[in-house]
């Protein structure tokens, strides 16, 4: 008999691989369902099944998971998105419509429109950042004037800081509000835009499975305005106490929300307030929080999670306590990237867990302002933080790159589509 499916809703460049090969190593058979399987990569490389469907379409959907229902036992479903989340709401209403282990469709959505859930939060007494929301350009500077400068403007929905930028004026609001409001992949109608305060204060990440904390991870980010993800490392190097803060934080976070299923990342900044409540994910976070987990504690969430989708329990116990950090590759300037050299030595380091490119020579280089500016990562791990920081600064330092500007003026050139 054919292995069960697990059927993978679209994909993602970072974690889908780890889903697949996750999959496979529990004998599951993945089948990826996309409008556009050949997006990733990894799914032709693999040699992975793909079924080619409108996932904006639900009807759809549901028609093309009972046809596969019709070759294949299905042991549970599940769902990545690039910038728009709500193949997560997808995800969850599939699974109740077919009587598969799955998220709440309604807390998902919540947690999708980022205004929702700063009301829910704010209404359940989580500690979060001043906050309004604004459909044109006047209310978004009546906003800002309203909290303070400076502000952080973000649309209300979206992911991988997208959008978001710091304002310290009101002319870089107004600036910032008219590009928001002018850019059709907001998919809203009318559009909305999230002004809140600026919490500052050093950057955490709770990893929550199955409504229980797994780690608390620290990180940092490249020059402001912008919030380009820099450098994350696993454990957060918090008191005691300090982690007991985040941590009851975390649990009320996913209390008001209904996220009592599954994965979730929350972000925090721990602000004079103590820790503040930045963003609630109700998903596993990307790259590269499940592969330092594993390198810190042994918990494989990929695994984990996938437990949870085919009916069974999850098991978090660490098997063992190391500290793991992971940079981001990000260029300094647009231009064509010419050549990558270093990755082989970077990789043959002692202690280094993985040196990853995302691109390829011979690859336009148009800086966004968001996650698709990483060109990639290092990882490191050691039993100890200042041996871990040793190292990943070994490794980054060997890695070099050429970008050499675009020669044509007025030349549109778009980079490759996130994966």
């Amino acid at each position: 008999m054919a292995s069960k499916a697990l059927i993978l809703i679209e994909g993602h460049r970072s974690i889908g691989p780890l889903y697949v090969k996750a999959a496979q190593r529990r004998g599951l058979y993945p089948v990826t369902m996309s409008t556009d399987p050949t997006q990733y990569g990894y799914l032709a490389a693999e040699g992975i099944g793909a079924v080619q469907v409108d996932t904006n379409d639900l009807n759809a959907m549901k028609s093309a998971y009972s046809r596969l229902r019709q070759t294949h036992a299905v042991a549970g479903l599940t769902g990545f998105s690039g910038l728009d989340e709500s193949i997560y709401v997808t995800v969850g209403k599939l699974c109740r419509h077919f009587g598969l282990p799955g998220p709440d469709p309604a807390s998902v959505k919540q947690c999708h429109d980022k205004f929702v859930q700063r009301q829910l939060l704010s209404q359940a007494g989580v500690p979060i950042p001043d906050f309004r929301v604004a459909s044109n350009a006047a209310e978004v500077e009546s906003a800002a004037a309203e909290i303070g400068l400076p502000v952080v403007i973000k649309p209300v929905v979206g992911s991988g800081s997208s959008g978001v930028q710091l304002c310290r004026t009101i002319d870089e609001v107004a600036e910032h509000a008219r590009h928001l409001l002018s850019e059709r992949n907001l998919g809203q109608s009318p559009p909305r835009i999230l002004v809140e305060e600026f919490a500052q204060g050093q950057y955490f990440i709770a990893d929550m499975m199955g409504g229980r904390l797994v780690a608390i991870g620290s990180g940092d980010f490249g020059p402001l305005p912008h919030f380009i993800y820099r450098e994350y490392s696993f454990p957060a190097p918090l008191s005691e106490n300090e982690n007991a803060k985040i941590a009851d934080a975390s649990l009320s976070c996913l209390r008001a929300l209904g996220l009592g299923w599954g994965p979730a990342n929350i972000e925090f900044r721990w602000t004079k307030r103590g820790p503040v409540v930045i963003e609630v994910n109700p998903r596993l976070a990307g790259t590269p929080d499940p592969e330092l987990i594993q390198l810190v504690y042994g918990i494989d969430l990929v695994d984990e999670h996938i437990k949870l989708i085919i009916g069974e329990e999850c098991d978090l116990r660490a098997r063992h306590s190391r500290t793991a950090s992971a940079r981001f590759l990000v260029p300094d300037r647009d231009g064509m990237l010419e050549r990558i050299e270093g990755v082989s030595r970077a990789a043959a380091i002692s202690g280094v867990a993985e040196v990853k490119m995302y691109v390829h020579p011979n690859t336009p280089i148009i800086r966004k302002g968001d996650y698709r500016d990483l060109i990639g990562h290092v990882i490191a791990a050691s039993p100890t933080r200042d041996q871990t920081a040793t190292l990943l600064q070994q490794a980054v330092d060997l890695v070099n790159w050429t970008i050499t500007p675009f020669r044509t003026e007025g030349l549109e050139i778009s980079p490759p589509a996130p994966q």
